[in-house]
């Protein structure tokens, strides 16, 4: 917590004055009164045009999806096999929908934050306007938490104040801490070789860079994009 507090009065000077940021505000990084989504339903939209992220309303629950796929079911016609996580509870359920079945879209809202630091499974975040702080679970990233670090501009989506999916940057820099040592007795020279980076991701990276040398790398994919200038 203290980490949190230094950074954030690094990053933002006028802080200090306008929150009183001590020990004593532990509390606020859980809170979620600090700050509310705006909602928008009504919005009717076709089952077959649902992706993973969109958030749904129906029978009086409000819904996340985590996968949607359509299948074909021979002379029974197509339909959307979806797979959904309650918002409320966590739960998941799995429902059918046919492709041009309207479901009740429910917009979410996004915002930025500026990553304070990581511990264990939590990410602290400060919202750079309002000086707002709450912590998230690192699974709301996936894969791309581990490209998290300080001062790093994120992106959370938020359903009545609480976080339902968070992003990093599509692009990020990082430097190579190791690469693979090249085989002996391989005279031709292989396009990649593996290389592992200060955040213990592996990629695979052009064969003439070298440990220390920091690369634009893809947080959607791992790959590598070029050179950092």
């Amino acid at each position: 917590m203290k980490k949190g507090v230094q950074l954030a009065k690094r990053l933002y000077p006028s802080l200090s004055t306008i929150l009183n940021l001590n020990a004593s505000t532990h509390s606020l990084l859980s809170s979620s009164g600090w700050w509310s989504a705006s909602q928008h339903r009504g919005v009717k939209v076709n089952a077959i045009h649902l992706r993973p992220g969109n958030v749904i309303e129906k029978s009086g629950r409000v819904y996340q999806i985590v996968e949607s796929e359509h299948k074909q079911r021979g002379r029974g016609g197509a339909l959307m096999q979806v797979e959904l996580r309650d918002v409320d509870n966590g739960n998941k359920v799995s429902l059918r929908f046919g492709p041009e079945e309207p479901v009740e879209r429910v917009f979410v809202e996004e915002k930025s934050f500026t990553c304070l630091y990581t511990e264990k499974n939590t990410a602290f975040l400060i919202e750079p306007e309002t000086f707002d702080q709450l912590q998230v679970p690192l699974d709301l990233f996936g894969k791309s938490a581990a490209y998290l670090k300080e001062e790093m501009k994120v992106t959370l989506e938020l359903y009545d104040g609480r976080p339902l999916t968070a992003s990093v940057p599509k692009r990020v820099t990082c430097t190579i801490k190791e690469t693979q040592t090249p085989m002996k007795g391989v005279s031709a020279t292989p396009r990649y070789k593996k290389a592992l980076l200060d955040n213990g991701v592996t990629v695979q990276v052009p064969p003439y860079l070298d440990t220390g040398e920091e690369i634009i790398i893809s947080t959607e994919d791992d790959s590598y994009l070029g050179r950092a200038n």
